[in-house]
């Protein structure tokens, strides 16, 4: 049996979506693959048993049933005031589960909570104790950060990594590329991380949909309230635009960019109305002004919702940006679409060969 864990350097990699693909792709090949959390920070109480939200999303994608609090051993809400920091027997209940957990399978996938190198090192259970406890190979998922001057992986953090782990680095998956970044990580990047001994499993590329919100679920994230266009509440907002130059400028900029709200100054009609026919899916007006009648009228007639928010253009900006670099997977249709792009990037004979898996029944 060998023993596989999920892990990244920073946190909001993508390591619950590495996880579903993974094991949905060992399923497919005629693997047995079992599954588990050990240290959680979403708390879920399903018949009377804690489990962690995230890890009862894996199983019911790999279509599995174990019980919540044997996955997810110690579960904490991330609220210090709630969490009890005592107790020396985590990493010997997160051992007898894995233990449990394994029996019988192929290949254990242990999906890791936040850094690597930090998350869970409270109660002992960071993601190099869980290591080297339970003798797991890992998988890093590194995430694309977005940068004004340039984003780009943080190569540093995966040598530190690959120097800390040695031979249990399996390899790396360089997740959430951008058209315009993937050239220089298949010229560029995977070769120079070759170089220093780290492979690159797969380039997984951006996905705007795997991050866009609701209309309905942002007005609540923004603490705004959505005052018109409810017909269009479920509209999904990919990124954003902020209304803040001459109109003639604004209409050419916005048709470039389907599916992205318009941040504007309550008092810009001119602007609202230029992104409403223009079939924007949602308004955000700033600064804690509703809309006159002709945008109330042109929203119900789009279904474009109009969401008022108190707060200035530029904060409502950075938290819009937040938000949508943050947005969990939580609609199973979207999160089957993630795994998929995940699975079709990653290398498999590569995977294979660094983790030693045993072979398929159906390969």
């Amino acid at each position: 049996m060998v023993g596989i864990y999920i892990g990244s350097t920073a946190a909001a990699a993508g390591k619950n979506l590495a996880c579903m693909a993974l094991g949905l792709v060992l399923g497919r090949d005629g693997r047995s693959v079992g599954y588990m959390k050990p240290y959680g920070q979403r708390p879920r109480m399903v018949d009377d048993r804690t489990g962690d939200i995230d890890a009862m999303l894996v199983q019911e994608v790999l279509g599995q049933n174990a019980d919540p609090e044997v996955v997810t051993p110690v579960v904490e809400p991330a609220n210090i005031r709630a969490m009890s920091l005592r107790g020396g027997n985590a990493l010997e209940r997160v051992g007898a589960a894995y233990t449990a957990l394994a029996r019988g399978r192929d290949v254990m996938l242990v999906g890791g909570t936040g850094s690597l190198f930090h998350t869970g090192r409270a109660r002992g259970l960071d993601g190099l104790a869980l290591v080297r406890r339970l003798d797991l190979r890992v998988v890093l998922v590194e995430r694309y950060h977005p940068h004004p001057e340039g984003g780009g992986i943080d190569h540093d953090a995966i040598l530190y990594a690959a120097d800390v782990l040695g031979d249990r680095l399996a390899g790396v998956l360089l997740n959430d590329l951008p058209e315009s970044y993937q050239r220089d990580a298949e010229e560029v990047l995977v070769p120079y991380l070759a170089e220093h001994g780290v492979r690159v499993l797969g380039l997984v590329p951006h996905d705007p949909l795997l991050h866009a919100i609701r209309a309905s679920d942002l007005a609540v994230r923004l603490g705004g309230r959505l005052v018109c266009g409810g017909k269009g509440s479920q509209r999904l907002v990919e990124g954003f635009l902020i209304g803040t130059m001459q109109v003639e400028n604004f209409m050419s900029h916005f048709r470039r960019h389907a599916n992205t709200a318009t941040i504007v100054g309550g008092d810009r009609t001119d602007l609202q109305l230029v992104a409403l026919e223009g079939q924007c899916p949602c308004l955000v007006l700033t600064g804690n002004m509703p809309p006159d009648e002709l945008i109330r009228q042109r929203s119900e007639q789009h279904g474009a919702p109009v969401i008022v928010v108190r707060e200035d253009t530029y904060t409502v900006a950075r938290k819009m940006e937040e938000i949508l670099n943050s947005q969990k997977l939580r609609d199973l249709v979207t999160i089957r679409r993630g795994a998929d792009i995940v699975a079709g990037a990653l290398d498999r004979a590569a995977l294979l060969a660094q983790t030693g898996i045993p072979k398929g029944e159906n390969r």
